[in-house]
């Protein structure tokens, strides 16, 4: 019997190569992330996360009452997610596969966008990153961000390709992510606003509308926990100059990077200038869209470039640099909240960007794609051992306990509460006594422990006591920046030893004995 498949004809090659190119890209970008997770040691975000995910459904909005509100959504993801496990891997698996689907995104937006090599080209450079590699291996919502962030301009181009109802709910659905995935993603909205046409702009604003109303609810709770998010100082304009290295996760590479994706907006810009010019039968963007959706109508091989409307230019670069612009107005008109890894969702727009102006080279684009992606190995090997090293996240707590070496009836004292859930993570023999320790659980308002306030009553009877805090040797030995310091040292006991880990903020471990 003769079914629709058999009378189905074959794929072209072109088509083939069309729909596999973006999950081979996925798998690289991902890989490549998830490659770094169990290097680097959890860090106290992380650890957060952890104490987050393991408490009940009730009490997890108890604690989004108090800290970390615009996170419930994610936590209530991982809280599901970490019934399989807390091991560090698993923890950071989701935000891998969030850049996976990311450069899967990528891909497909660059042929959209101008031609399949450009979506390559874009997720190779996505995948080679610094920033990549640490967000993807980050057991906290960044790369989910991004890759929301990535799938709003994807379901945006689609819709605006064929403004049907299902796409307009795709879009709705996307911003919806977008604002679920990180209150401050919803800085790149604004960009889309650059593609709104006179024909789409009431179904835009509806989708946009009904797709910001986590962003309403999280941004009001938010609001509300200001107080949670007061170690953040006040930044000035000098900040955009790290934004490149910030973006990209290595300086020489940002900056060249951002020189290219600079030049992409502009080479994106006159190519559709030219194709106008030259007679094109590109007359509008409704002609655009239809030679897209169907290259072979117009005698086009799939293979060729595209050229995108205008106004993609405006988004596009809109995406890279909006969220710093107004992330610091929202720091000066609001409260501080300048953060750079809150900005890691302008990443795959440096990579896209950058991925168009190297497929906009009318000859040897393939060679040019090639070195790109080489010296882009080669200038961000160093930071990608870096991120890969024990103490890549910068709070090396195997690296603490190494130093402790316990004696029967030794104390510890946190300087941090909240430093209590990482030792016992990772602690696998004998610990000092906890000396303050007064509940099994954490608070249900944070992220610190029960403890007691006696100090001296609580190391009656002890020699020795160790004291672990976030921070330099001179941010808990000088002056007040660590109380409990001082408390153990009015207590009776002298600094025998002091040892901190090899990066800022770090992690200091002290040895205090009797005098």
């Amino acid at each position: 019997m003769t079914t629709a498949a058999t009378l189905a004809p074959p794929a072209r090659p072109a088509e083939r190569l069309r729909t596999s190119t973006p999950w081979w890209m996925a798998l690289l970008a991902g890989g490549a992330a998830f490659s770094g997770t169990g290097s680097a040691t959890l860090n106290g975000d992380e650890l957060a996360t952890i104490s987050a995910a393991s408490r009940s459904l009730a009490g997890m909005w108890e604690l989004a009452q108090h800290i970390d509100g615009h996170f419930l959504p994610y936590y209530a993801f991982m809280h599901f997610w970490a019934k399989a496990g807390t091991a560090e891997l698993w923890l950071r698996l989701p935000s891998a596969l969030a850049i996976g689907v990311a450069a899967w995104l990528l891909t497909d937006l660059g042929r959209r966008l101008h031609s399949t090599r450009a979506g390559v080209i874009a997720a190779a450079i996505f995948a080679i990153l610094p920033s990549v590699s640490y967000f993807g291996a980050f057991a906290r919502p960044y790369a989910f961000a991004a890759a929301a962030v990535a799938f709003s301009f994807w379901a945006l181009h689609r819709v605006i390709e064929r403004p049907d109802g299902r796409r307009w709910v795709g879009y709705g659905v996307a911003v919806a992510l977008v604002c679920s995935t990180h209150l401050f993603a919803v800085l790149v909205l604004p960009a889309h606003l650059a593609l709104a046409r006179r024909a789409v702009l009431v179904r835009m604003m509806a989708a946009l509308a009904a797709g910001c109303v986590p962003a309403a609810v999280l941004g009001l709770i938010g609001y509300g926990e200001r107080h949670a998010i007061s170690w953040i100082p006040q930044r000035g304009p000098e900040v955009w100059l790290k934004f490149p290295k910030m973006a990209a996760g290595t300086t020489a590479l940002g900056v060249l990077l951002f020189a290219m994706a600079l030049a992409g907006a502009a080479l994106l810009w006159t190519a559709r200038r030219g194709a106008r010019g030259a007679g094109s039968p590109a007359a509008g963007p409704l002609e655009a869209r239809l030679r897209e959706a169907d290259p072979h109508a117009t005698g086009r091989s799939a293979a060729e470039p595209r050229v995108a409307d205008r106004a993609w230019v405006f988004a596009l670069t809109g995406w890279l640099v909006l969220p710093p612009l107004l992330l610091l107005a929202v720091s000066h008109l609001v409260t501080p909240v300048y953060v750079d890894r809150y900005l890691f969702v302008t990443t795959p727009a440096l990579s896209l960007l950058a991925g168009l102006a190297v497929a906009a080279i009318s000859r040897f684009h393939l060679v040019a794609g090639v070195a790109v992606v080489v010296l882009g190995c080669v200038l961000s090997f160093p930071d990608h051992l870096d991120v890969r090293e024990e103490n890549g996240r910068f709070e090396n707590i195997p690296w603490a306990l190494r130093v402790i070496k316990a004696e029967p009836d030794d104390a510890i004292v946190y300087g941090q509460s909240q430093l209590r859930t990482g030792f016992e993570y990772y602690a696998d023999s004998l610990m000092p006594v906890d000396v303050l320790k007064s509940g099994d659980v954490p608070s249900p308002d944070g992220f610190g422990y029960p403890e007691g306030s006696d100090v001296p009553a609580a190391l009656e009877g002890r020699e020795r006591v160790w004291v672990v805090w976030r921070g330099s040797k001179k941010s808990g030995l000088e002056g007040d920046g660590i109380p409990r310091v001082g408390e153990v040292e009015r207590a009776g006991f002298e600094l025998s030893l002091a040892k901190h880990s090899a990066d800022l903020p770090g992690l200091t471990v002290a040895l205090f004995t009797r005098r």
